[in-house]
């Protein structure tokens, strides 16, 4: 018997379960990332971690409940999102020419 898409199993399918699970360990991983790493640049990619796995959660509530909030609500959040990664890229390079190091403990007071 051939394999078409059409007899596929409903259990093949992601629930919501399986969106929030994901979501949550990208969540831990962006977490994880912020409290351990020594590297602003590190941390920067790490929020964004967090950013996205808040964002899959949306989406999946979104697709859940049948209404498209969520992927409004996201659409915001990747706007602000790409906003702090630029003003926290020009803040990174800033620090960097004044201290030439990226490592947050050297930055104990923001004074020129």
């Amino acid at each position: 018997m051939r394999w078409c898409w059409r007899e596929r199993n409903r259990t093949d399918v992601p629930t919501l379960n399986h969106y929030l699970v994901l979501s949550a360990v990208l969540f831990a991983i962006g977490t994880a990332g912020v409290f351990v790493r020594r590297n602003l640049i590190t941390i920067l990619l790490s929020i964004e971690i967090m950013l996205n796995a808040v964002n899959l959660t949306f989406v999946a509530f979104g697709r859940a409940l049948g209404s498209a909030d969520g992927q409004i609500i996201v659409f915001f959040v990747m706007t602000v999102a790409a906003a702090e990664a630029a003003v926290g890229l020009a803040i990174v390079i800033s620090l960097f020419r004044h201290q030439e190091s990226l490592n947050p403990d050297s930055f104990t007071a923001l004074r020129w």
